[in-house]
């Protein structure tokens, strides 16, 4: 890991930071629209760039998203950085579990499956040692459950967009 990754890790669980992180997702789309997923939140942790279907509009709605990988699957977390309400792309997926990520410039079909149970315990661990900060959010998040998603590969590949968007 890079000294960059590292600090970023270190640094992580700030107000101060999050709030910074957020003020960037704009660009991060950005960049990780036009690489195709392959730079995303500047390389320093491994990110993938979800695209959900809106729950109001119907459209597709792109995110990054750190993801540590689980066998054949992906797993993220609807941290929203700690705060109270639930994160969009969250809510986009359990009202439809369909979606797609590029991942190191692949995309790839994916069903979301909401992780409970035991299964959330051991998807935890993962994630917290990728990113210890999500403890910290746990104790912002005024008691809301996180909820961890498991995003499994369809086995369809997804060509990419001729307009290069998500």
């Amino acid at each position: 890991m890079s000294v960059l990754g590292t600090l970023t890790r270190r640094v992580g669980h700030h107000r101060w930071f999050g709030a910074a992180a957020r003020l960037l997702v704009p660009a991060d789309r950005l960049v990780g629209r036009l690489t195709r997923g392959r730079v995303v939140a500047l390389g320093l942790i491994p990110s993938l760039v979800i695209t959900t279907t809106g729950r109001r509009s119907g459209k597709p709605r792109s995110n990054p998203l750190l993801y540590v990988p689980d066998g054949d699957g992906y797993v993220v977390i609807g941290s929203n950085w700690g705060q109270t309400h639930q994160p969009g792309w969250a809510m986009n997926l359990l009202a439809e579990p369909a979606a797609e990520v590029d991942v190191k410039g692949r995309r790839l079909s994916v069903r979301a499956e909401v992780a409970t149970g035991a299964e959330r315990e051991r998807l935890w661990r993962l994630l917290v040692g990728e990113w210890p900060a999500y403890r910290t959010y746990v104790e912002r998040a005024g008691g809301r459950e996180i909820r961890i998603f498991r995003l499994v590969p369809t086995g369809r590949g997804v060509p990419a967009r001729p307009d290069g968007h998500g």
